[in-house]
């Protein structure tokens, strides 16, 4: 945890918190935190800031915290995923939301099993303290926009707006260009969506929506790897090409 962050349930005001929960336990055993200490703090989804321990005793510890005046960036990258495996999701929610997504838009697709639109780990009582896990790990605040189509063609026709440069990934194609390709990396690019399919790949209806309506086929090689793999990788690139343009 290399940042503590803050929400509502916090209390009204957030420049002088007590925390006796997961946060405190941290704090108290992991960082050893004594009295006049300074610790990196955040609001979700507002400033960064610097909280100075007043004190710690009891499983509780009290902070006096200073925030900057601006907030962090949404990242630039966005998720489309065909819903994988609910243990695989589970896994993805902390990594996408530590490698910095501005969305995670969650899909079916004819190898998607319907039985993982019911799982547990798509309700936001799961998947939102992942997130904050992730964003603790990454030091950022900016939580993940999440949502859930069962409808493909639907989302992909009516729902998706136009972003500056959109690719999609599958384990049945061959690349057209990888994303860090030096022509890609000169590109200006406002916000990237990457639609990652699931491990049996998207099918050939799949394949033709997305590319009517923008997309490119990427890819990090020409290995098969698992959902989670592959997620990790290509956001990994994107945003090291978004840097580095």
């Amino acid at each position: 945890m290399n940042l503590i962050l803050l929400d509502g349930r916090d209390g009204p005001d957030p420049r002088h918190v007590t925390l006796s929960d997961a946060r405190a336990a941290h704090l108290l055993n992991v960082l050893n935190v004594t009295p006049g200490q300074a610790v990196r703090v955040g609001i979700l989804d507002g400033p960064l800031g610097v909280g100075t321990v007043e004190s710690a005793e009891d499983g509780r510890v009290t902070m006096r915290c200073v925030f900057d005046a601006d907030t962090p960036h949404r990242p630039q990258v966005d998720v489309l995923l065909a819903l994988p495996r609910p243990k695989v999701m589970r896994r993805l929610w902390a990594q996408l939301a530590a490698l910095g997504v501005g969305q995670i838009i969650l899909t079916n697709a004819e190898r998607v099993e319907r039985p993982y639109f019911d799982s547990h780990v798509l309700a936001e009582t799961c998947y939102r303290p992942l997130l904050v896990e992730g964003l603790q790990q990454a030091r950022d605040t900016r939580l993940p926009a999440v949502s859930i189509w069962r409808q493909f063609k639907v989302l992909v026709e009516d729902h998706l707006t136009d972003s500056s440069a959109k690719g999609f990934a599958s384990w049945r194609i061959r690349a057209a260009r990888c994303p860090s390709g030096r022509r890609s990396v000169r590109m200006r690019i406002r916000r990237v969506l990457i639609a990652i399919g699931p491990e049996g790949g998207w099918n050939a209806f799949e394949l033709a929506l997305l590319q009517e309506h923008g997309f490119r086929p990427v890819s990090v090689g020409s290995r098969t790897l698992r959902v989670d793999t592959a997620c990790t990788a290509l956001v990994a690139v994107v945003h090291a090409s978004m840097q580095g343009r």
